[in-house]
């Protein structure tokens, strides 16, 4: 047996179920957004609008913008990413930004929410730079309505993604700060994984790129977030799924890729940051009372190590029984993670 072939078998033995090219066939016309203007959104009392991203390696794709706007004249935004298997439904967390003088957007990132396409497969990306156009486009828009203060924020695959971000534009980034919450930079796996597997998968993603990893069907963190479990909120499953569909190789290679890149460019990265983190990981996949007092998607000890290597400013900070989105937790996790972030914009005003 070859080494490759040896090396698959134990990647497949350490507990992933793999799922050779399983292909969504769609079959109807890929057109691509033409209204751009803004309408009512989902949210009451915010707006969206799509942006015309372009042809993708999927075929036509968009992102969209979402926004509060403030009712007394502010100059300052914050501008929200998502993370995987996510998209923009924190109403609260807009209103608290807007509450407090600032204009709120977000973006639904392209394959995801709003954005998503009936030709897509949810949650695809082939390498983590597509989406720097979407948060350009969001940027331009933002300077566009008189914003001159702005503040980048991300949660897991989007905390990765506003890092990287930042990271490869280096002074050029166009934002004043970058704020993450749980942000993904380090796979919760054993070294081996780490080490072997995923590389050896995303090395395979460019090969395969199509080929998907089965997710573990474990509904502990759902049912820590939706109201009619254990949690406190509502919003789209069809959007934010119960259980997360199976990955690509390739959107393996890509968190990868991003994840080493920004950790050999760290140093490039301009502005100050921020990075919260749970107080403590959770184990498991079916629900139980410890979910809603930590992260059971990534280890915040991870996080609290990469983190602290990051640019030249920073506050790294653990909020004490904290979930993996942390301004998803409950009531007093929640206050304290809302008010890290606001100690953080004080201080690099």
């Amino acid at each position: 047996m070859k080494k490759t072939t040896l090396l698959l078998v134990a990647v497949f033995a350490a507990g992933s179920a793999w799922c050779w090219n399983i292909n969504e066939k769609y079959t109807g016309p890929k057109t691509p957004v033409t209204d751009t203007s803004w309408h009512e959104d989902i949210l009451p009392g915010y707006e969206a609008r799509y942006v015309n991203q372009g042809e993708a390696f999927d075929g036509p794709c968009r992102s969209t913008i979402v926004r509060l706007l403030s009712d007394k004249p502010t100059r300052k935004a914050y501008l929200y990413i998502h993370g995987f298997n996510d998209y923009f439904f924190q109403s609260e967390m807009g209103r608290i930004f807007v509450d407090s003088g600032y204009n709120f957007y977000a973006v639904d990132l392209r394959r995801y929410g709003r954005s998503k396409e009936p030709w897509q497969y949810p949650f695809n990306v082939r390498d983590m730079k597509e989406y720097f156009a979407d948060i350009d486009s969001a940027l331009v828009q933002i300077r566009r309505d008189g914003n001159t203060d702005i503040t980048l924020s991300g949660h897991s695959t989007g905390g990765l993604t506003v890092l990287y971000f930042a990271a490869e534009k280096g002074e050029e980034c166009g934002v004043d700060r970058v704020v993450t919450d749980s942000p993904f930079l380090e796979w919760n796996y054993n070294a081996f994984m780490r080490d072997v597997g995923a590389p050896v998968v995303g090395f395979l993603g460019k090969i395969f790129k199509n080929a998907k990893v089965k997710q573990a069907e474990c509904d502990g963190y759902a049912y820590s977030l939706l109201k009619q479990y254990h949690g406190q909120w509502k919003y789209n499953t069809d959007w934010k799924m119960v259980y997360s569909p199976p990955v690509t190789y390739s959107w393996v290679g890509a968190i990868n890729s991003a994840q080493g890149r920004l950790m050999k460019k760290r140093e490039r990265i301009s502005v100050p940051i921020l990075v919260m983190h749970s107080s403590r990981k959770i184990e498991g996949c079916g629900w139980t009372p410890e979910f809603q007092t930590g992260d059971a998607v990534l280890d915040p000890a991870m996080i609290q190590a990469r983190g602290e290597r990051l640019g030249h400013e920073r506050m790294v900070c653990t909020i004490d029984s904290g979930i993996h989105d942390l301004i998803l937790s409950e009531p007093v996790p929640r206050r304290a993670a809302y008010d890290t972030i606001f100690h953080f914009l004080r201080v690099y005003r």
